[in-house]
């Protein structure tokens, strides 16, 4: 009897397995595409409203503040209520956001896109926990997947939602609506996953001592670094396909080349973590991602007809500069207590600076209407980024 129950205890464990990174995956492509997929029809959207490009800006603003101010509680909320218990909460509030938004009026527009930051806010805190718990061994390898899946569900949302508000006559009402169909696809494969809910285990911290990061010009540097790395991701991402249909593009073709960088942002992760393996330390890969950043923003700009290149490396360099800077907080501090702590208050500078980037380069817009002005921006937080790469990738920690 034993023989035979043991081939299918190992089948059901392997079925367990297997739906559980499925729903992990699906999971992942909802915590970007919701707030970047909108880019794209931004004009559509700021025609229909009569939006001013701040306001506009505030779209792509809102999901970060949101970012900013709910992760600490994300994690309080898994600890009361369970993981699972919490990321299905979470998907709930993305599709009842994405829904909202799209019903039609400026402040169901607002509140829908805030849903949305709070649903994303607590998945992101809280899908790497998943990671870590269910796949110790494999830890690398899932969050280089659904940085992927994140990347593939976004490029296609933001490739798609223009032929779907313009060719199939669905408005951009419809094609916001249409990225719920892949929320609740996860909600639907994260269900199973609701029997074995656990809460967290806290961090163990014994033997560590408490340091205070705020006094640290180390920890300053690392979080100025990743901080600036997510101003210019969503800078980029929410006025990188009006900037293209100023230059000449169609918004349909500037939504392919807006896909096309989101794309670009996912697939650093299978390089960049075993380069940085084969380094002393992380001085030159912290510089070079900026300064050709920087390059390949000015290129946008004054040689558009090469966008889908300049796009394509700029989403590279996106991608890259935020997997480093993630891993400056592990390789810069000497306990899990002070990654913990270094997490929060980098995590806590990144959004707030994000916040501002794309409500700035709105601004910035609007002065001449034009986009120099914001790309000059986007070239000074490449520079002072890679300046502080230089520091923050230096091979020493917090305490010496």
């Amino acid at each position: 009897m034993d023989n035979m129950t043991k081939p299918l205890t190992l089948v059901t464990e392997r079925n367990k397995m297997m739906l559980l990174v499925i729903g992990v995956m699906l999971i992942a492509a909802n915590l970007r595409a919701p707030v970047t997929g909108i880019a794209p029809m931004i004009d559509l959207i700021s025609n229909s409203f009569h939006l001013s490009a701040t306001q506009a800006g505030m779209l792509t603003t809102l999901p970060l503040i949101a970012f900013a101010l709910f992760a600490p509680p994300s994690a309080y909320l898994a600890k009361k209520f369970g993981l699972e218990y919490t990321i299905f909460s979470a998907l709930v509030l993305i599709a009842a956001g994405l829904l909202f938004r799209s019903f039609g009026s400026v402040s169901a527009l607002f509140i829908g896109t805030a849903l949305i930051g709070l649903g994303v806010s607590i998945g992101n805190v809280l899908l790497p926990i998943v990671v870590k718990r269910d796949f110790p061994m494999k830890v690398a390898i899932m969050t280089s997947s659904y940085v992927l899946a994140m990347g593939i569900a976004s490029g296609a949302a933001s490739a798609f939602s223009i032929p779907l508000a313009n060719d199939y006559g669905w408005g951009w009402q419809g094609a916001l609506a249409a990225l719920s169909a892949l929320t609740f696809i996860a909600m639907i494969f994260w269900l199973p996953q609701l029997r074995y809910n656990s809460k967290p285990s806290p961090v163990n911290t014994s033997g560590s001592t408490s340091t205070n990061l705020w006094s640290k010009a180390l920890a300053w540097q690392v979080s100025f670094y990743l901080g600036l790395g997510s101003y210019f991701t969503y800078t980029m991402i929410a006025w990188l396909p009006s900037l293209l249909i100023q230059s000449g593009f169609s918004s349909e073709e500037a939504g392919m080349v807006h896909g096309v960088f989101q794309i670009g942002t996912a697939l650093p992760g299978i390089f960049i973590i075993p380069l940085m393996a084969k380094l002393n330390d992380q001085r030159l890969p912290a510089f070079g991602i900026c300064a050709i950043a920087a390059t390949c923003a000015v290129g946008l700009l004054y040689l558009p007809q090469f966008a889908y290149v300049w796009s394509f490396l700029l989403g590279l360099c996106s991608g890259a500069w935020f997997i480093l800077g993630l891993s400056f907080i592990s390789f810069r501090t000497n306990s899990p207590l002070q990654a913990t702590t270094l997490s929060g208050m980098a995590q806590f500078i990144g959004y707030s600076l994000a916040a501002i980037g794309p409500m700035l380069g709105g601004y910035l817009h609007t002065l001449n209407n034009g986009w120099s002005e914001m790309i000059t921006m986007i070239v000074i937080v490449c520079v002072t980024s890679a300046t502080l790469g230089l520091f923050a990738g230096r091979r020493v920690t917090i305490d010496e």
